[in-house]
């Protein structure tokens, strides 16, 4: 028997169209390329039946509440067209946003708080395969210069079949090579100021919770509060008082826009942002401020959008 090695790995997914009924993802058509990959086969809880008897020993226990975990960044790129859909567009999908498309413009990914769509997911390891059904979760990015961006998913599925299956062949194809984040290819507004960053780190922050009850079994998102933390160079005040926008709760806009050439842009918008406490640092002896972000909702789901054209 051969041995299976830790690097053969394929990964599918495909928005379901009934919660937690396998949506068969292919592929042809349904590879996720994927890298920084943590996979938990079953996480859940272990019932201990302490049982009283007339000897001691372990009894063993039982396992409930079984779901599996998938953890994994792609890297954040464009279609290839303007207006189409990313490669990765299911995964923001099943982390609670819903995919606008407006033809040979833009793809628009916004908060829902009802109706979240789910994937079902299969993750092959070298000859073994594990379904993921109902799978939804949060995704988070950090956007450093010189480093290639990317969006680090957390994904909670119910447990599917374990089987032995032959690794599918895949085409990634559909998944553009990225640009370096960087003073060429990004740009970063925040307060109506052209920042000079060091970093930008966003998380959706989706709160989704296992249920398992009588008649009944889901992934749910119960919450979201989105946040992320700027780390920008210090200027003086009259340049931009952070000080001031602090203390004041004023609240402005973020736009981090990344990429310059059509089918290869993403921007991630945030219209009503707060900032809390910000707090003074340093690198290579020049003075930075560490800024948290809170991004409010102004009329409804909208605090947070993707926009990728």
């Amino acid at each position: 028997m051969a041995t299976r090695k830790y690097r053969k790995l394929a990964i599918l997914a495909k928005i379901e169209t009934t919660y937690g009924t396998d949506a068969v993802p292919t592929g042809a058509a349904n590879a996720m390329l994927m890298t920084d990959v943590a996979f938990t086969p079953m996480e859940g809880q272990e019932v201990n039946r302490d049982l009283l008897l007339p000897y001691l020993g372990h009894q063993g226990v039982e396992l409930t509440g079984l779901y599996a975990r998938l953890q994994g960044s792609v890297e954040i790129a464009g279609a290839g067209t303007a207006g189409t859909a990313p490669a990765y567009g299911p995964l923001l999908r099943a982390c609670g946003m819903a995919e606008d498309e407006e033809a040979g413009v833009s793809v628009s990914y916004l908060p829902v708080s009802a109706s979240e769509e789910a994937a079902s997911i299969y993750f092959n390891a070298d000859g073994v395969r594990h379904v993921l059904l109902g799978v939804r979760g949060n995704w988070s990015t950090t956007q450093t210069p010189n480093q290639i961006p990317r969006f680090r998913f957390d994904l909670m599925g119910l447990l599917g079949t374990i089987t032995d299956q032959v690794l599918p062949t895949v085409d990634h194809t559909a998944f553009v090579r990225p640009k370096i984040v960087n003073k060429a290819n990004t740009v970063m507004s925040l307060f109506s100021w052209v920042a000079i960053a060091e970093s930008i780190s966003l998380d959706f922050g989706n709160q989704v919770e296992a249920r398992f009850l009588i008649g009944a079994e889901s992934m749910e998102i119960t919450d979201r509060k989105s946040t992320g933390t700027a780390v920008v160079e210090a200027k003086n005040l009259a340049t931009k008082d952070w000080f001031a926008i602090a203390q004041a709760r004023t609240r402005g806009a973020l736009s981090v826009t990344h990429g310059t050439t059509a089918g290869n842009i993403v921007e991630f918008a945030a219209p009503q942002v707060e900032s809390g406490r910000p707090t003074q640092g340093q690198t290579q002896g020049i003075l930075n401020y560490s800024i948290p972000l809170m991004l409010c909702h102004d009329t409804g789901d909208d605090e947070l959008s993707i926009i990728v054209r």
